[in-house]
């Protein structure tokens, strides 16, 4: 049977994968283990939850509430807010676990929830996996005094605000920046940051209804943005996503400016201002060679770890590192967070900007993209990709003609019958020459 929880949270087209039933089972499990860790304290429980603006997150947020108010736990119900402003919360209000409803920048109809514990930290792969376990067991519920209270958490939204506007090393006054919420869940707080930070402020992606999130706006559609911020003459623009926890930015031209070029550009700043930890930044395999050769020649050392933002959380807690982040946009700053967090790093960027006097497309220019070709090998099977003698060798023979210069990534879908073969090279014709001859050999080895 497939793991319930993936890489962040639970996540499923709402109201048939991810119901109302599920989530409060989830809600009571996930009290009953954190209990057992001695997480409460032997104190009564505070749980802070919030939402993006989706229709079904009103039930499956309600569902939430219940779940976690009938096992004894105090909520306060914080309402459409960022993933990384609950994550703040949970902190900032000593609240023992966090419940954020979400699908992240998937389309409307999905949806899902995760976990934060005390600290506003993701929960670790063994406290998921016991909180699935749990799943429906029978129980002894506590009853008079003993049932949670719900309370609103109305300033939560202010209180955010207030925290990302003390994590800024200046004003941003003069900047005309294009504000892309996706419709969703930093529709209010993003722009009101901005503004109140100094910041000349142009809005697209701000109007929720519950059904428009992700649709066509945000930061897996950047057209919009483009459009708006050319169209303006605005210094450049931010693309959060739905529950704005992931940035991506466009130039003054239009250009595009990625989770590589913007971690690029925040690392160079923290080192030049003394709060890069051990001259080091945390990514992901998947992001570019470009990057950590501008980076390495800057003297800062890239770790990378395997694809998602808990991979690279735990690579940053590891070493005690103060920056990491994915080429998506996922960037997380340790200093003032416990994940990623998108509004907090477009504020960074325009601070950057407005500090140095430069564009962000010349800060951006720092680094340059290797080419870099993927391509998903479909219906193989992606077990015996391993243990692959032929696999094994062709990709030694293609490293070594890349050398220094490129490299060369194979790893497996964690849900299909999908080997991914991703090539980096100087060149882009010499990437793609090198993909082709290694997906020939995943389908002639691999074919089911």
């Amino acid at each position: 049977m497939a793991r319930l929880f993936g890489t962040d949270g639970v996540r499923g087209v709402a109201n048939q994968d991810i119901t109302a039933e599920l989530v409060l089972d989830l809600s009571v499990a996930a009290a009953h283990v954190l209990a057992e860790v001695g997480a409460f304290r032997g104190h009564r429980p505070v749980a802070v939850v919030g939402r993006d603006p989706r229709a079904s997150g009103e039930f499956l947020a309600a569902a939430t509430v219940a779940g976690l108010a009938s096992a004894g736990v105090d909520v306060r119900d914080a309402g459409v807010l960022p993933t990384p402003a609950i994550a703040y919360l949970v902190a900032e209000q000593q609240a023992d676990l966090g419940a954020m409803l979400s699908a992240s920048h998937n389309p409307m109809p999905d949806n899902g929830i995760k976990f934060f514990a005390r600290g506003g930290h993701k929960l670790a792969d063994d406290l998921e996996d016991r909180i699935e376990a749990r799943l429906r067991e029978d129980w002894a519920r506590p009853t008079g005094g003993g049932v949670g209270r719900i309370s609103q958490l109305i300033d939560g939204g202010f209180r955010y605000v207030a925290h990302l506007l003390s994590c800024l090393p200046n004003r941003l006054d003069g900047l005309h920046v294009v504000i892309d919420a996706a419709h969703g869940a930093a529709s209010l707080v993003a722009p009101r940051a901005f503004e109140e930070a100094g910041a000349h402020v142009t809005l697209i992606g701000v109007s929720p209804d519950g059904i428009n999130i992700n649709d066509g706006v945000g930061s897996t559609h950047l057209e919009a943005l483009k459009r708006a911020v050319v169209e303006a003459g605005a210094d450049f623009g931010i693309a959060l996503d739905g529950d704005a926890d992931r940035c991506l930015a466009v130039d003054a031209t239009g250009s595009e400016v990625d989770g590589d070029q913007i971690m690029a550009i925040l690392a160079l700043a923290f080192k030049e201002q003394g709060g890069l930890r051990g001259d080091t930044i945390v990514a992901t395999v998947m992001s570019n060679l470009g990057m950590i050769h501008a980076l390495g020649s800057a003297g800062i050392t890239v770790v990378q770890t395997a694809v998602g933002d808990r991979y690279v959380l735990e690579g940053m807690r590891n070493g005690d590192f103060s920056l990491g982040g994915e080429q998506s946009g996922h960037v997380v700053m340790s200093r003032y967070g416990t994940t990623g967090d998108g509004t907090l790093t477009g504020l960074m960027l325009a601070a950057r900007v407005a500090a140095t006097g430069r564009t962000l497309g010349d800060l951006a220019s720092v680094m340059s993209h290797f080419p870099q070709v993927l391509v998903n090998v479909r219906d193989v099977d992606k077990s015996r990709l391993e243990s692959s003698v032929a696999v094994r060798a062709a990709v030694l023979d293609v490293e070594s003609q890349l050398g220094p210069s490129g490299r060369v990534l194979l790893r497996k879908s964690g849900t299909e019958p999908v080997v991914r073969v991703m090539v980096e090279a100087r060149d882009a014709a010499q990437a793609r020459a090198l993909a082709d001859r290694l997906v020939d050999v995943v389908m002639a080895e691999l074919s089911l």
